[in-house]
Order: C-alpha cells, then structure tokens, then sequence
C-alpha cells in the first residue's frame, strides 16, 4: 500500500502543481479530492506552461490515472473548456475518471456568489467569485444537483425545477435582479453531459482497487490549510476541506490508507484575499518578491500579498495534517536578499506566543518576533542536487526544518520539471 497525499500548508498558492507533477511521474494515479475551479496549478514540462483549474496535474502524463473525487464541485462548462484545451495541446485525457457522486456548480450559484459578494462591499470575503461557496451549501443544505442526477435526465429535471423555484426568488426579491430559465440551463447541461459522461464512474471503488493492489496513489489537494474550512483562517478561508484527512471523504478511501502527508512550503508566505497577515511586507522587499516569483492567482490574476515565511502557521499546519515531509519551493525567488527572515513566535499584547490563534481579532494584533538568516545572493536555479545549492540557502532549509520538525525531502529553485531536488524516495 502505498497512497501519499500532498497538501498546501500556508494559504495555498505553495506550488503543489509542480510538486503533484513531479511525483506523479512515479504514481499511477492522482486524485483530487476538494475544491472547485477556484483553485489553479501551473506546470511547466518543456518550457510550456500548462493552466490547470479542475484536472489532477498527472493528467500531463498519458499512462497515469487522473480522477476527479467526490469531494470536488465540478462547473462543467469550465470543465468542458479544460478538457477541450489539453486536446488542442495534444494531451490525451482517456485516463481522467469523474466522480458519480461530485456535486456540480450551476449558474445560479456563480451569480448567487457575485451578488453576495458585491453586498458585503468593505466586509467581503474576498471569493474568486466562481459559484464554490454556494455550491457547497447546497451540498450541505442537502439539495444540491450531483453528477449522477444529471445522468437522469428526469431526475435533473425535477431538482433544477425545485431549485429554480427557490433561487429565482432569491435573485428577483431579495437581490432585485432577474433569474434563470430551466431550458436554458437544463439543455446546457445535458450538452455537456454529452461531452464528459465517457468519464463518469464510481471513484471510489476505482481509487480503492488501485490501494488494494498496491499500486501507488496520489492525493492532490486545492487551496492551502489556512483556507480550511474548519482549521483555516475563518471567515477568510474557502468552502472545503484542503487538510490530509479531507482526502479520505473527498475520495472515500479509509484514514488508515494513507502512508504519508507532504505539506508544500513555499520559501515564503503569499496570501490572496482579505485577513489578517503578521508576516506581510508592504514595501519594496515585499515587491520584489511579488515580482520574482510573479505572485499573480493562476485563477484570477489577482497580485498576491505577500512576506516573510511564518514558522507559527508551519508548525499549526504540520500538526493539523500529520506532515512527515515538506516540499520547500520558489527557493530561487529568494536568490538575491541579503538578508532573510522567518517567523517563529508572535509578540500578543505583551506575551510571547507560538501557538497559531483561532480568533482572527487576536491575529491581527499578533506582531512576529523574526530569527535572521544571512541570504546566499546565488543563483539556485541551476542547482540539481542538495550539494549544489550554497552553504547558505542549505542553512536556511536546515533551519526551517529545525524550527518545524518536518524534513525537507524536496527542494524547487525554479518551475521546470529538472528544478527540483529530490532528497528521498516518496512511494
């Protein structure tokens, strides 16, 4: 048995589509498991940059197994439009799988997310705004729209007549702006049934088949642990659940067939959205690393905030998800500091503290106390073993892992496949 999940450790953004590309070359499935197309990963193979919002990554590879849990809410037109774009690419998508119990995004759930939106004005959460917080609470309130019922063309008939029923009025009362008509929506969505049902199955017997014959699985989550639902940054945070045990309800596979959690640690901490940010730097450091790294959402394109590496988040995220691994990326962003700082206890109201707070209050009071590390001013990017990299960017990583406790096992000093430094064996 040998299923390895990869999560986001800070707000997301880490470079877990690199990470998942690169050890997917060594699985023979990747699962996504949360999220929607609110999330996107890059990849680079070959100086070609790949834009994925929906797809696990592994689809980039043609033998592997690419499967879209039930945890995911699927917009199946984006879907449609990502599938249709890895054709014209020349990537064979024959091995994706979609989950017959995933939930779909519909229009009235994008436009329901706008409006909300544009209510909250100063106090807005700061959503990308594609339909993924209502979709989920559909799901939860127990009248959300499955892929299995759009199969059924009676069956979607009547729950997308109930729910028009219900959302219509929402829209024209309380929004004060027009709704949606069934035929609209119903004759889209057989269409793009047309086009996606050859992938449709029953994940979780698929993934579980793959674990019980000791083939090797990997679990892709969206977003980052401070964007959990539960564990995250709340109310700043998304709809689902990107911590490791999510992968066992957005994949129906039992905890106990996990055999290691690598937590993605970007060199720094970037944050999309509102919230409170201890380590945000607003000046020219914090610009020049915007701009090295190009901190813009592969999703929306919004400039990502962003500042020194927080150890208080690293370690929370370390204990909330079990990582016994970390992948360190975006290490050449850093190349040209002289000096670097990585936060390792907050300054509260007088107190030193190094536990993570759940209240957001507290948070935006917190104030980092930093450890200084003497930057190594080298170029990493042609660095293709641990060796390779300067005395100085090595004590760094060592430091991280000493102030955390997680091992590093793999280091990114670019976005091309060959920039990664692969300490250990992961399968």
């Amino acid at each position: 048995m040998s299923a390895v999940a990869v999560i986001g450790s800070q707000w997301g953004d880490e470079g877990k589509g690199k990470i998942t590309d690169y050890l997917a070359e060594k699985a023979e499935m990747v699962v996504r498991y949360q999220g929607g197309n609110n999330a996107g990963h890059t990849v680079v193979v070959d100086d070609k940059e790949f834009k994925l919002h929906l797809i696990p990554s592994g689809i980039l590879y043609p033998e592997k197994m690419c499967v879209i849990g039930n945890g995911v809410v699927i917009d199946p037109e984006v879907l449609c439009k990502e599938l249709a774009y890895l054709e014209k690419e020349g990537i064979n998508t024959d091995n994706l799988r979609i989950s017959l119990r995933a939930h779909l995004i519909m229009p009235y759930h994008i436009r329901l997310d706008e409006l909300e939106e544009e209510r909250k004005g100063v106090n807005k959460i700061g959503t990308t705004r594609r339909g993924i917080g209502p979709a989920y609470m559909d799901k939860a309130a127990r009248v959300g729209i499955r892929v299995v019922d759009l199969m059924d063309e009676k069956e979607f008939a009547d729950i997308l007549q109930r729910n028009l029923e219900e959302k219509n009025h929402v829209l024209q009362k309380i929004y004060g702006v027009e709704g949606f008509k069934f035929e609209d929506i119903f004759n889209k969505y057989r269409s793009y049934l047309a086009r996606i049902e050859k992938y449709i199955t029953d994940t979780t017997a698929v993934i579980n088949e793959y674990i019980e014959q000791g083939k090797k699985v990997l679990f892709e989550g969206a977003q980052g642990t401070l964007l959990d639902l539960d564990h995250g940054t709340y109310p700043y945070v998304t709809s689902s659940h990107p911590v490791a045990g999510a992968a066992c309800i957005g994949a129906g596979i039992g905890p106990t067939k996990i055999r290691r959690v690598i937590g993605v640690v970007k060199a720094y901490t970037t944050r999309v959205g509102e919230g409170p940010f201890p380590t945000e730097l607003l000046g020219e450091e914090g610009e020049l690393i915007r701009k090295r790294g190009w901190e813009y959402g592969t999703t929306t394109g919004r400039p990502r905030r962003c500042g020194w590496l927080d150890a208080v988040i690293l370690n929370y995220s370390a204990r909330i998800n079990g990582m016994n691994g970390c992948a360190i990326t975006k290490l050449d962003v850093l190349d040209s500091l002289a000096k670097i700082k990585v936060c390792v206890a907050y300054e509260y109201r007088g107190q030193v503290i190094k536990n993570f707070p759940a209240s957001l209050k507290a948070l935006a009071e917190c104030k980092p106390i930093y450890e200084e590390f003497e930057g190594w001013q080298t170029d990493t990017t042609k660095a293709r073993s641990y060796e390779e990299l300067p005395a100085k960017a090595r004590q760094y990583i060592e430091g991280i892992a000493e102030i955390i406790k997680v091992k590093p096992v793999i280091i990114a000093v670019g976005p091309k496949r060959e920039q990664t430094i692969f300490r250990e064996e992961i399968f």
